[in-house]
């Protein structure tokens, strides 16, 4: 008899708003702490990460407005859907990415949230710098000579 895993359904949240808004420089995967409703709540794949960013205090990296509705299966003790919630790195990934947000025009954007093979929550995250109107023309045209190319094809 197969042993059967118990998180095989994938968990693949992903902020489609960030790479349109900014330009990517360089990411990261980060863990970060749940509460057990949370946990419950993001393996049914109510989260949203439309608002949220991430932001140092005291050394320690947190994201802010990441919304991860209550589980629906819980009465009394069910969670604030959009506290900070703490990311766990490494201390020199800590240190070289506050290094580099302290730099002007550069911020910490979540990318997406995903459970991994152990089960565990992880988000990822992209220190990444704000792009230009016109920036953002030029990739709307590339995502459309995108598409038209793969309607070609078929």
């Amino acid at each position: 008899m197969a042993k059967t895993n118990r998180f095989e359904k994938t968990i693949n949240i992903k902020n489609k708003k960030a790479s349109f808004e900014y330009e990517f420089i360089d990411k990261y995967v980060a863990g970060i702490t749940l509460r057990g409703t949370e946990i419950k709540s993001l393996r049914e794949g109510k989260a949203s990460l439309t608002e949220a960013y991430c932001y140092f205090r005291k050394g320690e990296l947190f994201i802010k407005q990441m919304h991860i509705a209550p589980y629906s299966l819980t009465v009394y003790y069910n969670h604030d859907p959009v506290r900070e919630r703490k990311l766990l790195l490494n201390r020199q990934e800590l240190n070289k990415l506050e290094s580099k947000f302290s730099e002007k025009g550069l911020s910490i954007v979540p990318v997406r949230v995903f459970i991994n093979d152990r089960g565990l929550a992880k988000v990822e995250i992209a220190l990444a710098k704000g792009k230009k109107t016109h920036d953002k023309r030029q990739s709307i045209k590339e995502k459309d000579a995108k598409r038209d190319l793969q309607r070609m094809v078929l």
